[in-house]
C-alpha cells in the first residue's frame, strides 16, 4: 500500500483562488460604473443660455459701496544704522610699567625631570651618546653628496633631533635626550640607506 498525503497540492489550491479573484475583479468593475455613462444634468445646448444671478445692492441708489475694502499696508521706516563710525575703534593698550635700570630677564621654562639613580642616569647618558655618535657619523657621510628634496628634509630633521638631544642632555633630562638621539639615529640610518 502506498501512503497518500492529507495535505492538498499547492497547484490545486491556486486554481480556486484565481477564479475567486477574477470574479471579484469583474464585479468591482461592473459595480463602479465604468461601463455605463451618466448623462449630464444640464444639456450642453442650453448651457450657453444660463446666466449668473447678480446680487442685489442694499445701499441707496446714488451711493455705490465698494464690495472689497481698501487694504492699507503700513510699512515701518527702516531702523537707523547701529553705528555711524566707518573706521573701527583703535584698541586700547595699557603700557606695562618698565624699569629703566633692570635688564630684561627671560623666564626659564620649568621642566619636570624624573628622579633617577646614578646608575640609571649613566646608562641613559651612554645610550644617548652612542645614538648621537651613530647619527652624526651617518650625517657626515652625506656631507659631500648632492641630496634630493626628501633626503635634504631627512638631514635637517636629523640635525634638529641631534641639537634637541644635546640640549636635553645639558638640562640633565637623559631619558628625553636618549629618546631624541634614538630618533636622530633611526632617521640618519634611513638617510644613509637612501644614498
Amino acid at each position: 500500500m502506498t501512503e497518500t498525503s492529507a495535505q492538498p497540492q499547492p497547484a490545486m489550491m491556486r486554481v480556486p483562488a484565481r477564479i475567486f479573484f477574477g470574479l471579484f475583479g469583474a464585479a468591482a468593475i461592473l459595480v463602479s460604473g465604468c461601463a455605463a455613462r451618466k448623462k449630464p444634468t444640464i444639456p450642453w445646448s442650453t448651457a450657453v443660455l444660463v446666466r449668473p444671478v447678480m446680487p442685489q445692492l442694499s445701499s441707496a441708489p446714488g451711493e455705490l459701496e465698494d464690495p472689497v475694502p481698501e487694504l492699507k499696508l503700513e510699512i515701518p521706516p527702516p531702523p537707523p544704522p547701529l553705528s555711524t563710525r566707518t573706521v573701527p575703534p583703535r584698541p586700547r593698550r595699557i603700557a606695562p610699567a618698565t624699569n629703566q635700570n633692570a635688564a630684561p630677564e627671560k623666564p626659564d621654562n620649568p621642566q619636570i625631570v624624573p628622579e633617577l639613580t646614578t646608575q640609571e642616569s649613566s646608562a641613559l647618558q651612554r645610550e644617548a651618546n652612542q645614538s648621537l655618535s651613530t647619527a652624526e657619523r651617518n650625517l657626515a657621510a652625506t656631507a659631500g653628496k648632492s641630496l634630493n628634496a626628501t633626503q635634504s628634509d631627512l638631514a635637517s630633521k636629523v640635525r634638529s633631533f641631534i641639537s634637541d638631544a644635546r640640549e636635553a642632555g645639558r638640562a640633565g633630562d637623559w631619558e628625553r635626550a636618549r629618546d631624541l638621539a634614538k630618533k636622530a639615529q633611526v632617521l640618519s640610518e634611513e638617510l644613509a640607506a637612501s644614498l
